[in-house]
């Protein structure tokens, strides 16, 4: 997907705009940017000019300091102990980036220097002056915790930095008739068999397209999922029904290495992916916001209200924490059946 971002003045206000030829997809992740808008006089969308939106966007911290020199040495250092923990290259970069704009702050100070109480100065006159979201102030938070622990001579006592408090958003879920009404009106053989293994067998989109041939354990009737997030491997579900599209679909495909392949043989892409449930939810009639990653919370979801216990879906899942698991307790509407309502009593 190619795609053009820079800076623009419009309403007498510095902002980035983004240009591309319509994507469905991309199109819904910019509407969830805090104050993204369409322009139909410029032709593009267009967000406010922050920090965290110039590193989304690849457009250089013109605006900001570099580090000191001190600085710019512990950042290297930085990425050479995380690449040493075996930390995959995005979040050496997304760590790295956080750190970095907590450095540019302090480049007039001594990293030896740096305090708790600076940490606190930098969340309220960078991060929350600027707009900065949560999740971005938990990520430099993160960054920070880590880095220090790095450091032989600090003031900053690690235990004591505080992670931001998130909101506690609840996932979209489809309802079985939606997420069966998806995957039957999707046509193409290929498109049909990726939506319904990873609704299926609870997938991340990653874990999907990076999928072998030998991953699909026909006698177990199980899938081995490699190399997942955290690097951990897991077994998930391999349904039945999935296992027959399977078969159709490599009889017709014939795929070399990944189980999903393009037009050429290359891994098949997460945008084209993304471009495909759009245009299933379309076909389908669903107007909530949806992603890949709605299915994976639907499997979940629908498994839990079939009376499936959660640590099995934990499993399933691949998820480290049993909290993670339980915010489909929330999303469940089979508790919320067995409350009778006051106004119908």
């Amino acid at each position: 997907m190619k795609w053009e971002a820079k800076i623009i003045t419009h309403k007498k206000e510095k902002r980035i705009a983004v240009y591309f030829e319509k994507d469905i997809d991309l199109i819904a992740r910019i509407k969830k940017l805090d104050g993204s808008r369409w322009s139909q006089s410029l032709v593009a969308w267009h967000l406010p000019d922050t920090e965290e939106n110039r590193v989304r966007f690849k457009i250089p911290l013109v605006s900001y300091s570099l580090p000191s020199t001190e600085g710019i040495e512990q950042i290297e250092k930085f990425k050479q102990f995380l690449r040493s923990k075996r930390y995959s290259e995005s979040t050496i970069t997304t760590y790295s980036e956080a750190l970095k704009s907590f450095l540019v702050f302090y480049r007039d100070k001594a990293v030896a220097d740096i305090n708790n109480e600076d940490v606190i100065i930098y969340n309220n006159e960078h991060i929350l002056k600027n707009n900065l979201s949560a999740s971005y102030q938990n990520q430099v938070t993160n960054a920070i915790k880590l880095f220090f622990q790095t450091i032989r001579e600090t003031k900053m006592m690690v235990d004591k930095i505080h992670r931001p408090k998130n909101a506690k958003t609840l996932p979209n879920v489809l309802s079985k008739e939606e997420t069966f009404r998806l995957i039957d009106l999707t046509t193409n053989l290929k498109h049909k068999t990726l939506l319904a293994l990873i609704y299926s067998s609870g997938l991340r989109i990653s874990e999907a397209i990076n999928m072998k041939i030998t991953d699909i354990d026909r006698q177990r009737m199980l899938i081995h999922v490699k190399n997942a997030k955290g690097k951990k491997d897991r077994y998930t579900l391999l349904s039945t029904k999935v296992l027959e599209l399977l078969k159709e679909y490599y009889a017709i495909y014939k795929p070399k290495t990944f189980l999903f392949e393009g037009q050429y043989g290359e891994q098949y892409s997460s945008r084209s992916a993304q471009s495909v449930l759009q245009q299933s939810a379309k076909k389908a009639g669903i107007t909530k916001q949806i992603s890949l990653h709605t299915l994976r919370h639907s499997f979940a979801t629908h498994l839990l209200e079939n009376g499936t216990d959660l640590r099995y879906i934990q499993d399933l899942l691949g998820h480290s924490s049993p909290k993670t698991t339980m915010i489909y307790t929330h999303v469940s509407s089979t508790s919320l059946k067995n409350i009778i309502n006051p106004f119908d009593m």
